[in-house]
């Protein structure tokens, strides 16, 4: 008879056991207790992993969001609040509550040690979700957390991955904890295998495990481990330096183009192609403005824009101004200078003298993470595709449109492309405005890189005019060689030397360049290229 209440008993548990559920069983988390509630959340981990609302509660808690009404006990999520005034919503319901006092709620409070219990129960729920993105971030996490508590955790992980990046992160975290943890030959060789891994946590432990081992074989492969990711790290940086000068060559070459096409077709000096860059800016500043909605798209959207009213501005300066100067160079480089400050001044009468924000859209933020040492932040990656983009556009309209043609024809004998029946005039005015288009564009690139200001040009016409001169005046490949060799050029020095230094150094290599190569890299050529 005993037996048999016994097992009755049991059935009984069992059966409570299998009609719990995760609100009942969240009535815990209104304790006082700290160590009771670190009990009870990581009950809930172990019992409701596949339960999306065990995530969103951890994560409300985390942020303090996670209350519960004093009358009755109720756990409810705080949406917002103005002055002593909630807004909650049921957080098992989802019913929004009436607006209450913020005395009728008690706010379900967590200390630093308990801030860590969750973010390691939140990376135990996303490690075995069916989202690749949940399980690499789950991952990380636990990596830079790490804790001997997670190594069956891992292990599990492991088994069932089959995701090789998510896969990589996870060996490297158990490979740390044996390295941590482990002994004899199975500790050592995890102390070799670190060596493969780049992360700043892999480096952190052989550092602390030289610090504390006193076994000589142990130290040796400490030590060749930590040179081996020391040196890995450097050709990394190496690469990164690298694409951060592709990336200014990228900025140089949008805002040299433009240049090159007017300098090189119309002999003319513009010193305010700085400033039609700028307008570039302002038009993306506009348009975020104007469309609030759709910041996802302002881009897109601002680059025709861009092209368009910057194409138009120079357009007007050519008509208004520079055509009654041709010829006559000095006289444009200070008829142009007077513009760019008119510009400027406008701008600031119109948007204020202060620098304004333009918004990244959410597809260009972050980076490409291509191991732990090295990552490329898409923006930058956006806007070397980009200048390639328009660059090769700019190269088809020259070479392989009747418009071109007349451009090129202008360039090379303007005489004679008059006597030919070209109106040169037509010419001057629309390469004029395809130049100053493309600086608008390669303002709309400038935007996701630094704020927009009334100034924002000037930091660019010296550097574009010397991308002009070092390439070859109106050789569009000379300027597309000459923007990414200075990028490089300047992302190389400017470590050692300094940014102001470094651009005096590469002007002091450009004058010497010229002594040698007046012409540049690539020199013009026709008739009147001596000119």
């Amino acid at each position: 008879m005993k037996i048999i209440k016994i097992i009755l008993l049991n059935l009984l548990m069992l059966c409570l056991a299998f009609g719990a559920s995760l609100e009942e069983d969240s009535a815990g988390l209104l304790t006082k207790s700290f160590k009771k509630k670190q009990t009870i959340i990581e009950e809930l981990t172990l019992n409701y992993k596949d339960d999306k609302r065990l995530e969103s509660l951890l994560q409300k808690m985390l942020v303090g969001e996670l209350l519960y009404l004093k009358e009755d006990k109720s756990i409810v999520s705080l949406e917002s609040k103005k002055e002593d005034e909630y807004l909650t919503t049921n957080f098992f319901t989802n019913v929004n509550l009436e607006v209450k006092s913020k005395y009728d709620f008690k706010k379900i409070k967590i200390n630093n040690k308990l801030r860590s219990v969750i973010k390691s129960s939140l990376a135990k729920i996303n490690l075995f979700s069916s989202d690749v993105d949940n399980r690499f971030k789950s991952a990380k996490n636990l990596l830079n957390n790490l804790d001997k508590e997670n190594e069956a955790l891992i292990n599990e992980a492991l088994e069932n991955e089959k995701e090789s990046s998510v896969k990589e992160v996870l060996e490297e975290a158990s490979t740390i904890l044996i390295a941590k943890y482990g002994t004899g030959n199975e500790k050592l060789e995890a102390v070799k295998r670190l060596g493969e891994f780049l992360s700043p946590k892999s480096l952190e432990i052989l550092n602390q495990i030289k610090e504390t081992s006193t076994n000589k074989d142990i130290q040796e492969a400490t030590l060749k481990s930590i040179a081996s990711i020391e040196t890995a790290k450097s050709f990394y940086a190496i690469l990164e330096k690298a694409f951060f000068g592709l990336s200014m060559g990228s900025v140089l070459l949008l805002a040299a183009i433009g240049l090159a096409v007017t300098f090189g077709v119309m002999k003319v000096i513009n010193m305010a192609h700085g400033e039609l860059i700028m307008i570039g800016a302002y038009t993306t500043y506009t348009i975020q403005q104007i469309m609030p909605g759709l910041i996802e798209y302002s881009i897109i959207i601002a680059v025709p824009a861009a092209f368009i009213v910057s194409g138009l501005v120079g357009i007007l300066i050519e008509r208004l101004v520079i055509r009654h100067l041709y010829g006559r160079p000095l006289e444009t480089l200070l008829a142009t200078f007077g513009i760019s400050l008119i510009l400027q001044q406008v701008v600031r009468s119109i948007y204020s003298p202060l620098n304004q924000e333009v918004k990244t859209p959410q597809w260009m933020s972050g980076a490409l993470e291509i191991n732990s040492a090295l990552s490329l932040t898409y923006n930058r990656l956006y806007i070397i595709i980009f200048a390639i983009i328009v660059f090769l556009l700019v190269l088809f309209i020259l070479n392989k449109t009747s418009l071109g043609l007349k451009v090129r024809a202008v360039s090379q004998n303007r005489e004679i492309a008059r006597a030919m029946g070209i109106k040169a005039s037509w010419i001057d005015a629309i390469t004029f405005g395809i130049g100053s288009g493309i600086a608008g564009v390669a303002g709309v690139a400038l935007s996701q890189l630094t704020n927009v200001g009334p100034n924002l040009g000037q930091a660019y016409i010296v550097d574009s005019f010397m991308v002009v001169v070092f390439g070859g005046v109106g050789n569009l490949w000379g300027t597309l060689i000459a923007a990414f060799t200075l990028g490089e050029i300047n992302k190389f020095i400017e470590p050692i030397s300094g940014a102001v230094l470094a651009k005096v150094i590469i002007l002091v290599f450009i004058i010497l360049f010229i002594q040698k190569r007046p012409r540049g890299l690539f020199p013009k050529k026709g008739r009147d290229a001596e000119d």
